[in-house]
């Protein structure tokens, strides 16, 4: 992966990220986190990885951000100097759930062997 996508994917997250809390209202008890984005190497398209807690307000959260792509989009828009600007799609995080059944599976063995 060439520096610029990495130095885009940095950005991208950075200021999604401050964007998403002082703009994006999501209901009191949702909390939004931004894990990783993926920039394609032509810069057309932009991953962005969201993890929500708690889990069973996964859906409503990516439903509302796709509603506000084009507020985003915008937003990113004045804030980056930069052509072509990545589109965004926002998709759920799905390594932190995996990440945490192995951390569970790991606990359970290890109490089994006591």
């Amino acid at each position: 992966m060439s520096k610029r996508i990495l130095r885009v994917n940095q950005l991208l997250k950075k200021e999604l990220g401050q964007i998403i809390l002082k703009e994006i209202d999501f209901p009191k008890d949702v909390l939004v986190t931004i894990t990783r984005v993926e920039t394609l190497p032509d810069l057309k398209e932009s991953k962005v990885y969201i993890s929500v807690f708690p889990e069973n307000k996964e859906q409503e959260a990516i439903e509302l951000l796709t509603r506000k792509i084009y507020f985003l989009q915008q937003k990113i828009n004045r804030r980056l100097k930069m052509r072509p600007l990545p589109r965004l799609l926002f998709l759920l995080e799905e390594k932190t759930a995996e990440a945490g059944k192995i951390e569970e599976i790991l606990e359970k063995l290890k109490k089994e062997e006591k």
